[in-house]
């Protein structure tokens, strides 16, 4: 009787192992699911973390190589009277264009394809250079000269006839009349002489109301400064005080996208196409601005010339009134623009230009006989406004420097730009540690002698601390990073 009972329980545990067998096969899988959860969890954190990591460490190493090529690019400019003595030239120029070389002259401190650049215009192999050049990124920078553009922060502190007259000149050609005639992106009627009354009334101190009419309809009373901005639901009102930057422009009335785009920045991926600026110093270097700052200015000193119109052309001068003879102008002036050295040697050879209708120096005797007959349909001679000559320079001290830090990577390529504007003004030229020309004894007062000899070389030692007075690579006066 015990014997099936006994038979009875083998079979119970029997069947309860077979019942069990799955049990430790389904606590691995748990245990190996649990594990993949957590792996893939952490990979992925880890990975985010090591990407973020990678990026921040290229963001970091493209900055500094833009901040590199911005300093690079001051080294150049501050060279700029060393290189020019040093280059023998036809006339006495007083600044050469060094900047528009930039990527050749720093091609050495750049990565191996600007030092093979810089290596062809040498002729020499520069694959076997040692103590040059950079790994792992690289930078672009292109110099922009200031001074070529219309500064309209000439209207701070008090209003200026003459920016007043170049605004005009820039925005009259009849082929810009429809943009005037509509509504502006506030929706307000603004016309041509409103928009530049409100470029120099943005900037000046006073609280007269700027007209810009500088043509034939003459500048009479104007009323005080209105309260327009607050007027159409805009929270801010005339800043009275120079512009910060170029991007207030967009603040005042009548500059949408449209007049951007036409008047101030044609190309935004060329910086050297725009025409506006709010650095820089009063006179147009006129070796260097492009052809449409050129016809401005050319407009903005012919007596009758700003403000002129097809409707009152009798009063003005057809460069400033026919499209057909601008086009023609404009292409004299690119063409002229890709010679290699300056087109004037003194600031007083544009004046003349329009005065005489000739091309003065030896550029006119050579050119002489092409150019005198356009410049004669495009109504030239002309007569002058007074105090023509001082619209104009032909030295720059002003530039912009867009340098862009390159890190490329697996995946991704990280870039980094910096605008700089560096003023050049007033400051101590590099030297060298040696001045030469100084000289000795007792100057012309009778007071301290004016410089020291070494032997008998003529050249004397500057003094530390007047080379130290002034940064010889300029003063920076803007600086954003993007």
């Amino acid at each position: 009787m015990n014997e099936p009972i006994r038979e009875k329980e083998a079979k119970r545990l029997r069947r309860r192992k077979r019942e069990r067998r799955g049990v430790a096969l389904l606590m691995v899988l748990g245990a190996i699911t649990v594990l993949t959860v957590f792996l893939t969890e952490l990979q992925q954190e880890t990975t985010s973390e090591l990407a973020s990591a990678l990026a921040d460490r290229d963001a970091l190493k493209a900055e500094y190589l833009a901040k590199s090529a911005v300093n690079l690019s001051r080294l150049l400019i501050a060279s700029e009277p060393t290189i020019r003595t040093s280059v023998p030239l036809p006339l006495p120029f007083k600044q050469l264009p060094v900047w528009e070389f930039t990527d050749i002259a720093l091609g050495p401190f750049n990565d191996e394809t600007g030092m093979a650049t810089f290596g062809g215009m040498l002729g020499v192999d520069t694959s076997q250079s040692k103590g040059l050049g950079l790994t792992g990124g690289s930078f672009t920078v292109k110099i922009v000269d200031e001074d070529s553009k219309i500064n309209v922060n000439r209207a701070a502190p008090i209003q200026d006839i003459d920016l007043e007259r170049l605004l005009v000149s820039h925005m009259q050609g009849p082929q810009y009349a429809p943009m005037f005639e509509g509504m502006d992106p506030d929706g307000q009627f603004s016309t041509m002489q409103t928009i530049c009354g409100a470029m120099t009334d943005w900037a000046d101190q006073d609280e007269v109301l700027s007209t810009c009419y500088v043509g034939s309809q003459a500048q009479g009373a104007t009323g005080a400064e209105d309260n327009f901005y607050q007027t159409i639901g805009l929270e801010y009102r005339r800043k009275n005080a120079a512009y910060d930057s170029l991007e207030e422009l967009r603040l005042i009335r009548g500059v949408g996208d449209d007049f951007w785009a036409t008047f101030v920045e044609p190309n935004p991926d060329d910086p050297k196409s725009r025409t506006l600026t709010v650095w820089g110093q009063k006179a147009v270097n006129v070796n260097t601005a492009n052809p449409q700052t050129l016809l401005a200015a050319a407009c903005s000193v012919c007596s009758g010339g700003a403000g002129a119109t097809q409707s009152n052309a009798s009063q003005g001068i057809p460069l400033c009134t026919d499209p057909n003879i601008q086009a023609q102008f404009l292409g004299l002036l690119g063409v002229l623009k890709t010679f290699p050295i300056p087109i004037f040697s003194k600031p007083a050879d544009f004046p003349n230009l329009l005065k005489s209708g000739t091309v003065p120096g030896p550029l006119g005797a050579m050119l002489g006989p092409m150019l005198t007959p356009l410049l004669a349909q495009a109504g030239l001679p002309c007569g002058l406004n007074a105090g023509a000559n001082k619209q104009f320079t032909v030295t720059s001290k002003v530039f912009s420097i867009y340098a862009e830090g390159v890190v490329p990577g697996r995946k991704r390529t990280t870039r980094v730009r910096v605008h700089a504007v560096v003023d050049t003004r007033g400051v101590n030229p590099l030297t060298g540690g040696t001045q030469t020309g100084s000289t000795t004894g007792q100057n012309p007062q009778g007071g301290t002698p004016t410089g020291s000899t070494s032997g008998s070389s003529g050249t004397g030692i500057v003094d530390p601390m007047q080379a130290l007075a002034t940064n010889p690579l300029g003063k920076i006066v803007y600086y954003r990073i993007e």
